[in-house]
């Protein structure tokens, strides 16, 4: 039996949770059991039946209304106990690694994180994750009764919906009532921006040969045209020209897209944790010894107000817009 802890946003199953459901589905490691914790989640409940799931646990309660790790770290770890599972999945976001890390102590269980690529041998998990700041790829392998991994979002592929699949559905109570849970949400912030980092299939980055705040402007245009999200280096969130939420690298977003645009961004290590795993990247910059060039599918030596602009036209002309 497998576990994958989900993840939902807006009623929907979040996208690097359907991945998940996906890779345990071609595991062969037997049931598949979506954990959905929440207030008002049958529909994340017939969602995650739809992307894979042979049966769901559901934890439905006021007190799981917002995100917080005490209530569902807990939860986790009674799920576990009482079901046995040989092996529990989940993605591998902050909640998810706060969630899952808190469980392994708990059930004192191995926890392989951030894995690339999933597999099991002779019954134990054997995952590929880059390590040393994605300079290396390392193979580990779990091992014990109860084996746990995050998985990076877009690394694996999820299933296409099937809307008749349904299963049996097994009620868990909370374990802790509000007045045992310390933490509390006083309120939330919006993110701008109209795409997620994580969950985007393309993405286009300004980095500091943008300039300043208005360099901005061309690199966000063109990431509209392609209906990509807005990236940035850890550079430019320094100097204030572009919010935080934008940053990719080790201490910001760390992404996989499809395709990565580095306009402006020399390419330093911090900035290549965070993107090299990026199935094509394009790299605009003037210097033509900057590191992302090492790193690149094609490069562009040259100003990037030139050729950004170029291409948004471009694009503009092949996509009809």
């Amino acid at each position: 039996m497998i576990f994958v802890w989900t993840e939902h946003f807006d009623d929907k199953l979040a996208q690097a949770s359907r991945e998940a459901l996906g890779k345990a589905t071609k595991l062969g490691a037997g049931e598949v059991v979506a954990l959905v914790f929440g207030e008002n989640v049958d529909d994340i409940v017939k969602q995650s039946f739809h992307y894979g799931a042979d049966k769901v646990i559901k934890a439905d309660d006021a007190t799981l209304a917002n995100f917080r790790a005490e209530p569902y770290v807990a939860l986790l770890v009674k799920a576990a106990q009482e079901h046995n599972p040989n092996y529990i999945l989940a993605a591998s976001t902050a909640r998810g690694r706060e969630v899952m890390g808190g469980a392994s102590m708990d059930l004192d269980a191995g926890l392989i994180s951030d894995v690339n690529e999933l597999e099991i041998e002779g019954g134990n998990l054997k995952a590929v994750r880059p390590v040393y700041s994605g300079k290396v790829l390392a193979t580990e392998t779990a091992s014990g009764d109860l084996q746990m991994a995050t998985l990076r979002s877009r690394a694996f592929t999820p299933n296409e919906p099937d809307e008749s699949r349904s299963g049996e559905v097994i009620e868990l109570a909370p374990v802790l009532s509000e007045a045992d849970i310390t933490s509390k949400v006083e309120s939330f912030e919006e993110a701008k921006g109209s795409v997620s980092l994580t969950d985007a299939a393309i993405i286009v980055s300004g980095g500091r040969g943008v300039g300043g705040p208005d360099g901005f402007d061309p690199v966000r245009e063109l990431a509209e045209v392609l209906g990509a999200a807005l990236g940035a280096s850890r550079a430019t969130v320094d100097a204030g020209w572009i919010p935080y939420e934008h940053q990719v690298g080790q201490t910001g977003k760390v992404v996989s897209p499809d395709l990565y645009i580095a306009a402006g961004i020399s390419g330093a290590i911090q900035h290549q944790a965070g993107m090299r795993t990026a199935k094509v990247i394009v790299a605009i910059n003037k210097d033509p010894e900057a590191p992302i060039f090492g790193l690149a599918t094609y490069g562009i030596v040259g100003d990037l107000f030139q050729y950004v602009p170029a291409l948004t036209k471009a694009f503009k002309e092949r996509l009809g817009k």
